[in-house]
């Protein structure tokens, strides 16, 4: 069975920083891409950065660009998503998603391109 587990809630000040986790389990870990997204009260899912662990395409949306870097560690199967500079509107829900590489050539794509989900995880920058 495919699992997405994500790990890093927390609440922090502006200026601070955070490192959410994805922990994909159930399938091999170099066939897909991971996605990172977040939604934060009453807005539209929003992509924040992706992965394909096996050939280190990364992207990440404008506005996390020089803040955000998204890495995987092969080894332990885990995605990290180092989150630095943080801002009051980096608050949200962030979720992690993966796609098969034999369906998707890329990792930046939408939301609804992603099969599986992970359940999210809470992150609160307070002004």
């Amino acid at each position: 069975e495919v699992q997405l587990q994500a790990f890093g809630e927390g609440l922090v000040q502006a200026g601070g920083f955070l490192r959410p986790s994805c922990e994909p389990s159930g399938f091999t870990f170099d066939d897909y891409r991971i996605g990172w997204f977040r939604q934060g009260p009453g807005e539209e899912r929003e992509r924040v950065s992706c992965i394909s662990p096996s050939d280190d395409e990364r992207y990440y949306v404008n506005s996390v660009k020089g803040r955000f870097t998204i890495t995987s560690d092969n080894a332990k199967n885990t995605v990290y998503l180092q989150m630095n500079s943080l801002k009051p509107e980096d608050t949200a829900v962030y979720y992690c998603a993966a796609v098969n590489k034999s369906i998707s050539l890329t990792c930046n794509i939408w939301a609804s391109g992603y099969d599986y989900w992970g359940q999210g995880t809470q992150v609160t920058v307070s002004s």
